[in-house]
């Protein structure tokens, strides 16, 4: 099953939340995670999924179907991402990401939730955690620094956009790009090629991405000339700091950001990159799971 919702985010702006399968029944007569409380009317407990820049929600179609198993799990179309609206005179902000996230929190009934989110997606997830404490009650942060980036990263990331031989004639020729031929690839990646794939829709000259790269540009210079670990700080509920082994977050950086959170925790997953989530399924199940049973017990 898989079932869309429409969420309205900040400004009016149409986002589209999924459902990657039915969240467990909720039982009057027995506790734990998804047993019903004070007289049955309560769900299980929720999940709001976050994807990274350029990333859809469902990326998160594994992850999710195994947390609704004991949880009621649900990812999110940022705007400009996926099957949500992408006006281009609208806001591609810090405040307008963070905005949406509380919306979807508050619109599909999920808070308190644990916010679980990958990249870009984890610094709106613990940017809303230190403004709405209220709404969030634990955090896992996938493969983002807190120290800025620089005007250094963002020109690179303009010319790899550029690099991009769009449109590309079929979905192979995506896969084989950005999973062997991209200047950014060392070693060959097929999990990277998949994760490309799923972000390109054909038109009548070729396959293109469902998004728009100056509009992903415009979101990622809303943060990467700032560090943010001021914000980290003011985190208060449990967090889990996931890195990849070979991903873009090192060691130093994620331990230091565990000793900066209030409670946190770190975890590691071998032979994974960037997209931890998507590289290494199972090792990153057998990372967060422990972490959501605490917290959501």
């Amino acid at each position: 099953m898989v079932r869309r919702i429409d969420v309205t985010g900040a400004s009016g702006i149409r986002l589209a939340a999924w459902e990657f399968a039915d969240p467990p029944k909720t039982d009057p007569g027995r506790g734990g995670a998804g047993a019903a409380r004070g007289g049955g009317s309560e769900q299980a407990p929720g999940v709001l999924l976050l994807h990274g820049l350029m990333g859809r929600a469902s990326h998160w179609a594994s992850t999710a179907r195994w947390l609704a198993e004991r949880h009621r799990a649900v990812a999110l179309d940022q705007r400009g991402h996926g099957q949500s609206a992408k006006p281009p005179e609208t806001e591609y902000t810090r405040g307008a990401y963070v905005e949406d996230a509380e919306a979807a929190l508050e619109e599909l009934g999920l808070a308190p939730a644990v916010l679980i989110g990958h990249a870009m997606g984890a610094l709106t997830a613990w940017q809303l955690a230190a403004r709405r404490p209220d709404l969030v009650r634990g955090l896992v942060i996938c493969d983002m620094r807190a120290s800025a980036l620089g005007a250094a990263s963002q020109r690179e990331w303009e010319e790899w956009f550029k690099a991009w031989p769009v449109p590309f004639a079929t979905l192979a020729d995506v896969r084989k790009w950005f999973g062997e031929d991209d200047p950014w690839v060392e070693r060959p990646n097929t999990s990277r090629g998949e994760f490309y794939a799923e972000v390109m829709a054909e038109h009548e000259d070729g396959w293109r991405p469902v998004f728009e790269p100056e509009q992903m540009l415009k979101s990622r210079e809303t943060w990467v000339y700032d560090a943010h670990w001021e914000e980290l700080a003011q985190v208060r509920c449990p967090t889990l700091v996931v890195r990849g082994l070979d991903g873009e977050l090192g060691r130093a950086e994620s331990q230091e950001m565990v000793r900066v959170l209030p409670d946190g925790r770190y975890a590691e997953v071998v032979d994974a990159g960037h997209l931890v989530h998507y590289d290494q399924p199972e090792a990153w199940r057998g990372a967060v799971e422990p972490f959501l049973d605490e917290v959501l017990r």
